[in-house]
């Protein structure tokens, strides 16, 4: 049986086994495959990745830390392996009912990975993939989390993967474009988001365009991996 079917059947593969394969590229095969159900969306989780990756540094994060919200990005949306295609692939707004199955997703991501021990690390990996839809003003979901209650991990995502999501391109919308989707993130501060993601995004606007623009393959002076590096090298130089 292949992997992706065990996960969508409710197994918990025992991802530390896999001892020729690093997570971190388990997780990116991960997030793509789930990504490839959506052809709307096949760069959503290497954004959130990657974007998180960026916030995590610039908020002080140490380097260990920011890889488990960069590992989290890319399995965010593990749990949507579980949502009915009907739903996950529907040309306009959900009914209220399928908007209640999709909001199953968060848990059931976090409950595919949680078995692996790294994962299980409080305010790590899972608990970042439950919580990504909380909102800072507690409404959010699965549980109504409030400001600081809200793993730090988790509230990163929240910013990375609503940037990356208004910047996509919807059978129902439009896509904004960049300067919009961060004005958007700015008037939500302190209500939806962390003011301190927020202002971290806002401090690092250059470099999230850059990874953002490598991702979708536009020319840019840099490629993914040396934004990454700079922004690596940067929070070690400041701690």
């Amino acid at each position: 049986m292949l992997f992706m079917d065990l996960i969508s059947e409710g197994s918990k593969p025992d991802l530390v086994a896999c001892s020729s394969i690093t997570i971190h590229q388990i997780a990116e095969a991960l997030g793509r495959a789930v990504d490839a159900r959506d052809p709307g969306t096949y760069t959503h989780s290497e954004e959130v990745a990657a974007i998180g990756h960026i916030l995590a540094l610039r908020m002080g994060l140490s380097p260990r830390w920011a890889e488990m919200v960069h590992i989290a990005g890319h399995l965010h949306d593990i749990g949507k392996i579980r949502i009915p295609d009907y739903i996950l692939r529907k040309p306009g707004p959900l009914t209220p009912t399928e908007m209640a199955v999709m909001r199953t997703h968060a848990e059931a991501g976090a409950s595919i990975l949680e078995p692996v021990e790294i994962f299980r690390l409080p305010g790590g990996v899972a608990d970042m993939v439950r919580f990504h839809h909380e909102r800072y003003d507690g409404s959010g979901y699965p549980r109504g989390l409030r400001g600081r209650t809200i793993p730090l991990g988790a509230r990163i995502l929240a910013v990375a993967d609503s940037l990356s999501a208004m910047l996509q391109e919807r059978p129902y919308k439009e896509p904004m474009d960049f300067d919009a989707a961060l004005r958007e993130i700015r008037s939500l501060s302190g209500t939806w988001y962390d003011p301190r993601v927020v202002a971290a995004l806002l401090d690092s606007v250059e470099s999230v365009h850059q990874a953002w623009s490598a991702i979708r393959g536009e020319p840019v002076p840099m490629c993914l991996e040396d934004v990454l590096e700079k922004e690596c090298f940067k929070a070690n130089g400041s701690a």
